[in-house]
């Protein structure tokens, strides 16, 4: 958990990717906003202690945190940049990125860090973009877009995610985005023990064909999307690596299975290919947990971008880390 050296306020947490991130780079929360009653109940199911506020983020009062905030932190909704959606952009309901924005100038933090899908780095939303950087920089800003594929940090699938990082000028010349780290973990690297864990005799010969990176697993939404693992082309690449995207399974492959089964996921076996610990436990019934784990930001990706943001915040200046001093309330 955060050590409390550094404070983030986090919006649109989820159930916890994120959040998990920034702990282990030694952020603490003061406050984590989220609208969906489910994910709010993961959160507290694993940290108990957190301030949270279950709502809409539109009513949260920044001004009560204004210089007590070291990171304002958050995946804003996706649907108005996805490809798969309609791409309305700012002319979506769902954008909150206006929201993000208000609270950077109502909070003053000396980071931001907001997560996307990479639809937002097309051309259709350049000028998005430049508002964007141009109200930060008003705000005392200095920002910066990267697309990190998750892959590159220690997860077993894809999933590129458009990030955005802005630091108050003086600090944003220390900071350097996070670089690859080691090998890609394949699918087989993730879930061979969960595989095996019942003594299902076929394991070894599925990690040999499981050897490869995921695809990006997709939660859907309420409205939309179930407990499989996405639309075709999604289900047919991780047929190649020997899972049943169709659906869940309730249990993993145990002594009874036969040699030649294609499993399907567990959805702590989904969890796994998030990044999450196996620890971390997710509320609801198997299609409200699966909706959490494949909506949530991985948390090795955010413990590696919390981490150079925290570099960034903390190398040797005159100007020390702010402490929490106020009495937090949603």
């Amino acid at each position: 958990m955060g050590d409390g050296s550094l404070t983030c306020l986090e919006i649109c947490a989820g159930a916890g990717g994120q959040s998990l991130g920034l702990e282990d780079a030694k952020f603490s929360h003061a406050l984590a906003v989220e609208i969906d009653p489910d994910a709010c109940q993961t959160l507290r199911l694993n940290r108990p202690k957190w301030n949270i506020h279950e709502g809409d983020v539109r009513e949260v009062n920044g001004k009560i945190y204004r210089n007590k905030i070291d990171l304002l932190a958050g995946g804003v909704p996706c649907p108005p940049f996805s490809i798969a959606g309609k791409q309305l952009g700012q002319d979506d309901e769902r954008d909150l990125f206006p929201e993000a924005l208000r609270l950077v100038e109502e909070i003053n933090p000396k980071a931001v860090m907001l997560e996307n899908v990479r639809g937002l780095s097309t051309a259709k939303f350049a000028v998005y973009r430049k508002s964007i950087l141009d109200r930060l920089d008003e705000l005392g800003y200095t920002a910066d877009w990267q697309i990190l594929n998750a892959s590159e940090f220690g997860v077993p699938q894809l999933r590129p995610r458009f990030i955005l990082v802005a630091l108050k000028n003086r600090y944003f010349k220390k900071f350097d985005w996070p670089r690859p780290v080691g090998t890609p973990m394949t699918v087989a690297d993730a879930l061979l023990p969960l595989m095996a864990r019942d003594c299902w005799p076929g394991a070894e010969q599925w990690a040999d064909g499981a050897a490869g990176i995921g695809p990006t697993i997709v939660g859907g939404s309420r409205k939309h999307g179930g407990p499989d693992l996405g639309p075709t082309r999604a289900r047919a690449a991780w047929a190649d690596l020997g899972i049943d995207g169709k659906g869940l399974a309730n249990f993993g492959p145990d002594e009874d299975t036969p040699i030649d089964h294609t499993p399907r996921l567990t959805l702590e076996m989904a969890a796994a290919i998030q990044g999450f610990p196996p620890h971390w436990k997710f509320f609801g019934k198997k299609t409200a947990a699966y909706r959490q784990i494949g909506n949530a930001f991985p948390p090795p990706v955010a413990r590696a971008v919390g981490e150079a943001i925290a570099a960034a915040l903390v190398t040797k200046s005159s100007e020390q880390p702010r402490q929490l001093t106020v009495v937090l309330s949603a």
